[in-house]
């Protein structure tokens, strides 16, 4: 090989220097410059373009990659060869001193094609450069070292079932990393390994295609397809590589759906609800998805109406749902044909027979112990409003529907008569009132009868009775509403001053006819009348040209109203008309108090203001007057633990023990002094309230009469005192009484002069008294001294 390489070197190179025109040669002119001179180009004494070498080198030695030479090297040493640029110094070497390259490493074309470097011959010395820097490449030669790639592994593919042949799958795709430029490294033939004879692949483009006709899914669904990729053309010793694709048939609507069986049979009670399920039909297709979905259909019924069938689109069943009641007693067995098809039919398997099938239902209906029933689904009574108790309205029936002679209990349903206005006879059904009725009240009454057979309570039935009250013409008609008439002062006499109408509770079946009279009794001295006017109003009239508020401010006009049904009916009514001031135009201005209060200059509401505002100062000043009188008395015991003297202080200050004459204060201890009936000042006098007159007790000891005597004035006082709390009180008392040996000490009962006064017993008292009488006890010569 290296020998090869030689030689194609060799014929490069002379090829090459054949193209430059030799190593070197004269300038010549290539142009001018800005300025006009002319430019010179100096040819090479030397120059390359590009070496080759092959990839993937195995070998031992380094791979020759080839020599640079310049014409200036004389062999001597002299000459020093640089090469630089991509892979200088790692991938590549070069011999400074004969310019051969090597490569150093195993190199990979798929990695990198080609490598760009430069070269340059310098002086060793003096590091001239002999030559100008010249560029080339070295370019990787392709061998085939890389297998065909899949794009994918595996693929997935689908193709309908019942594809004719040659019909497109899929297509496969494979790259090889060798230069395609180069040989047959990458040029991929396709083939196939496995699958066959089902499908076959196109050599040159990968599309696998169908190679059977009439594949069926419903025998096999899904096929493994294994598929190479060989490079050199498919020719001995290329790569190869392979992958899987995994292709499934889909489906499509070539079979028809086909029932299980050509007779069900079901049995359904007698009872079974509306609506309910009363069978499932099966019918099986060997096609999938919407291929597969079906509807079913009776076309044929020896009842038609009575059972119906619907599609379960989750089971793809037929459900026969029962439309019409079943009555084991009138007919016990049903019969029906039903048909099933397909939603979604493929005209293209039109040829394989009709898609659809059909098939025999039959019913049996069983026997079960049904609740009664009643005649009517609803009853409608009817009762006049004025029948006495216990009157039967109407009656209610009901049967066994089994045909047994079974015993039927009626009931009422008390959930819906919680007034118990009606009940029934529970063996015959007759309904009757047991309460009196009233149109005006309730005019229809809705009660729910039961039915329960007397052997078996559980079975049971209800029906709604509605009862209608009639009416009786058995209230008076009456106003239509409370009229606020008046008349004006100056009305002239037939003026019509209000209509009135009437209304009546009752509700006679030709409507109401009313009519109104003025009453007998006020006939004769009538200010008014009445004039009916045949259409259930009437109008009031005046019967006098003026009126005066002054001397008769209200008339009260009694109108008899009469209805015209039997029995008739007929109420007095009395309207109340007011006479007003009125102005020209008839306009109401005052009525009544209004008018008087007018004329004296103040109106009503001014009066009515007057009066609050005296009956608000009035209440300020008696709340304001208690207030006071509370702050005043206090009361006597705060709490129950609060017992103790009352103390008395009087801010007057007195003149001495020799001062006697200053202030006599003898009787607040003397109650022989206080004087009787003595009015106090700061509360109600004693006359309006009179003292309560308490019976004295006959003194049992003399000596305590004057104590007995001091402690019931007191009593009367507290008795007789108004502004005395309303509770119990403990009042004490510091007396000392009369009849004491010594007399009393205390200058409270001292006469006001001391001439009055004796003290010459003091002496008598004994020792203890010796001092007091020296100091009182001497002559009146002495104290004068």
């Amino acid at each position: 090989k290296r020998n090869v390489f030689y030689f194609i070197l060799f014929y490069f190179i002379k090829a090459l220097r054949r193209t430059t025109g030799g190593r070197r040669g004269s300038a010549g002119l290539t142009g001018q410059d800005a300025n006009g001179v002319p430019l010179r180009r100096s040819k090479r004494g030397w120059m390359w373009n590009q070496f080759f070498l092959l990839e993937e080198y195995t070998g031992t030695d380094l791979q020759y990659v080839g020599k640079l030479h310049s014409d200036s090297d004389r062999g001597d040493g002299s000459v020093r060869y640089v090469l630089s640029g991509e892979g200088a110094g790692t991938l590549f070497k070069i011999d400074e001193k004969s310019g051969d390259i090597h490569a150093t490493k195993r190199l990979d074309r798929e990695e990198k094609a080609y490598y760009i470097l430069h070269a340059k011959a310098v002086n060793r010395f003096t590091n001239e450069a002999l030559e100008g820097e010249s560029e080339f490449i070295i370019k990787i030669h392709d061998i085939n070292d890389n297998e065909p790639r899949f794009t994918k592994d595996p693929y997935m593919a689908q193709v309908p079932e019942m594809s004719d042949i040659g019909t497109s799958v899929i297509q496969v795709t494979a790259t090889d990393a060798d230069d395609a430029t180069y040989g047959n490294s990458a040029r991929v033939v396709y083939s196939i390994l496995e699958g066959q004879p089902y499908f076959s692949v196109d050599p040159d483009t990968g599309l696998i295609k169908t190679a059977l006709p009439d594949m069926d899914r419903e025998v096999k669904e899904n096929y493994q397809v294994v598929i190479q990729a060989k490079d050199m053309a498919g020719q001995m010793g290329g790569l190869s590589g392979t992958t899987t694709v995994s292709i499934t048939l889909s489906d499509v609507n070539d079979n028809p759906p086909r029932f299980t069986k050509s007779l069900y049979e079901f049995r359904v009670p007698e009872s079974t609800e509306l609506g309910a399920t009363a069978g499932l039909v099966p019918a099986e297709d060997a096609d999938i998805g919407e291929n597969a979905e079906m509807d079913y259909r009776i076309v044929w019924s020896d009842s038609p109406g009575t059972f119906d069938i619907i599609t379960n689109r989750s089971t793809q069943e037929g459900v026969i749902v029962l439309r019409k009641p079943l009555d084991f007693e009138s007919k016990r067995q049903y019969s029906f044909r039903i048909q099933v098809e397909n939603v979604h039919i493929n005209p293209r398997f039109f040829t394989n027979g009709p898609f659809r099938d059909e098939a025999t239902v039959k019913i049996i209906v069983e026997d079960v112990d049904e609740p009664p029933v009643f005649r009517r689904a609803a009853y409608v009574m009817e009762v006049i409003e004025d029948v006495p108790r216990n009157t039967a309205i109407g009656s209610i029936s009901a049967t066994d529907p089994d045909g047994k002679e079974t015993l039927i209990r009626y009931s009422i349903d008390r959930r819906t008569d919680m007034d118990r206005v009606f009940n029934i006879h529970a063996g015959n059904g007759s309904v009757f009132n047991v309460r009196e009725l009233d149109r005006e009240e309730n005019t229809w009454h809705n009660i729910t009868v039961i039915a329960t057979e007397f052997n078996n309570p559980r079975q049971m039935s209800r029906v709604p009775v509605y009862i209608r009250v009639l009416d009786v013409n058995d209230n008076a008609p009456t106003l239509a509403t409370n009229y606020e008439t008046f008349v004006c002062e100056n009305a002239k006499a037939n003026q019509r001053i209000q209509t009135v109408s009437a209304t009546d509770p009752d509700d006679p079946i030709g409507g109401h006819r009313f009519f109104f009279s003025l009453a007998q009794e006020a006939a004769g001295k009538a200010n008014f009348s009445v004039r009916d006017n045949k259409d259930n109003t009437a109008w009031i009239l005046t019967r006098r040209n003026s009126y005066n508020s002054l001397q008769r401010s209200v008339y009260h006009v009694p109108v008899v109203i009469t209805d015209g049904d039997t029995p008739m009916q007929s109420s007095t009514n009395t309207l109340t008309i007011k006479v007003c001031t009125c102005d020209r135009e008839g306009k109401m201005k005052l009525c009544n108090a209004e008018a008087l209060t007018a004329r004296a200059g103040l109106s009503t509401g001014a009066l009515v203001a007057i009066l609050l505002c005296v009956i608000i100062l009035l209440m300020i000043v008696v709340l304001f007057a208690a207030l006071r009188r509370q702050k005043k008395k206090e009361p006597l015991i705060i709490s129950k633990e609060d017992v103790r003297d009352n103390v008395v202080s009087y801010n007057d200050e007195g003149g001495g023990e020799e001062d006697t004459q200053a202030f006599d204060i003898g009787t607040l201890r003397n109650p022989e002094a206080i004087e009787e009936n003595k009015q106090r000042r700061d509360i109600v006098p004693e006359t309006f309230y009179p003292p309560v007159r308490r019976p004295v007790l006959p003194p049992t000891r003399d000596n305590n009469g004057d104590v007995r005597d001091f402690i019931n004035q007191r009593l009367q006082d507290n008795d007789s005192d108004p502004t005395a709390p309303p509770y119990d009180s403990l009042a004490t008392y510091a007396y000392e009484g009369n009849g004491s040996v010594a007399e009393s000490l205390s200058s409270l009962e001292s006469v006001t002069t001391e001439g009055d006064q004796d003290y010459n017993y003091l002496s008598e008292w004994g020792p203890r008294f010796k001092k007091l009488a020296d100091m009182y006890g001497g002559d009146d010569s002495d104290r004068d001294s």
